[in-house]
């Protein structure tokens, strides 16, 4: 499914649980793209799949967070469908031009050229190489300081759609992990902030919590692409509540 994140301020989220039942309610709930975890999850390469058909049909844009660089992963994940790539720890341009180059078909990049459900079965390939060549979303993470470092060369690689902040293992790499409020970790997000534009690269970032006031500050500072929780957050947190209620009725 074409899916351009430079048109409008979007709100998504994050799928761990692989559960088809919980991603048609995540896909019905009215978010504007859904993202298959593969780096922190055991979800499998069939399961994500079987994930991509939901979102599809529900009509919402289906992306991977993939669990690293490899070129075998993007290919079957933009094959299954996928209609783009969040790439992880991301902290030079080299790493980037070989993240885009596996995601684009030859002459742009050198990704395998197959047939597979993205192509129709074997029905549509002229068309998908078509739509491609300006398709296909390449999101890098941000998530270490060698990569806030040399954010702006990352940036200017062809082919990047935007990037987005993961403040996590952003504060990891600082040595406070979790600790988002540390000066470190602030002045480490402040410098991203500077790449937060209307134009140009998208800027997205990752609300772990589900929050929704953070989700309006992260709009307010300009970020366009934001994943609000995800499926487990925001189901464990709700179960939390539940029974904290419950607990007050025995």
């Amino acid at each position: 499914m074409r899916f351009d994140p430079a048109l409008k301020t979007t709100v998504g989220s994050w799928l761990q649980l692989a559960d088809p039942s919980l991603t048609e309610m995540m896909a019905r709930a009215g978010f504007d793209w859904l993202t298959i975890d593969l780096e922190h999850t055991s979800t499998t390469m069939s399961q994500a799949a079987d994930l991509i058909r939901i979102g599809d049909l529900a009509g919402v844009p289906m992306l991977a967070r993939l669990a690293g660089h490899d070129p075998s992963q993007i290919k079957r994940i933009l094959d299954a469908g996928a209609s783009g790539i969040i790439a992880p720890m991301v902290n030079t341009a080299d790493e980037a031009k070989a993240i885009v180059d596996a995601a684009l078909y030859p002459p742009r990049g050198s990704r395998g050229v197959g047939l597979a459900r993205a192509q129709g079965y074997g029905t549509s390939f002229e068309a998908y190489r078509d739509d491609e060549a300006d398709g296909v979303v390449v999101m890098v993470q941000i998530e270490h300081v060698e990569g806030v470092r040399n954010l702006e060369s990352i940036l200017s690689v062809e082919g990047v759609s935007g990037f987005f902040v993961g403040p996590y293992d952003l504060s990891g790499s600082l040595g406070r992990p979790g600790d988002f409020e540390h000066p470190e970790v602030q002045a480490a997000l402040a410098e991203i902030d500077r790449f937060v534009t209307p134009e140009g690269p998208v800027a997205g970032i990752h609300v772990v919590e589900p929050n929704i006031e953070r989700v309006h500050e992260a709009i307010d500072r300009g970020y366009r692409f934001v994943s609000f929780a995800s499926d487990m957050l925001i189901f464990s947190n709700r179960i939390a509540e539940i029974t904290v209620s419950l607990a007050g009725l025995r």
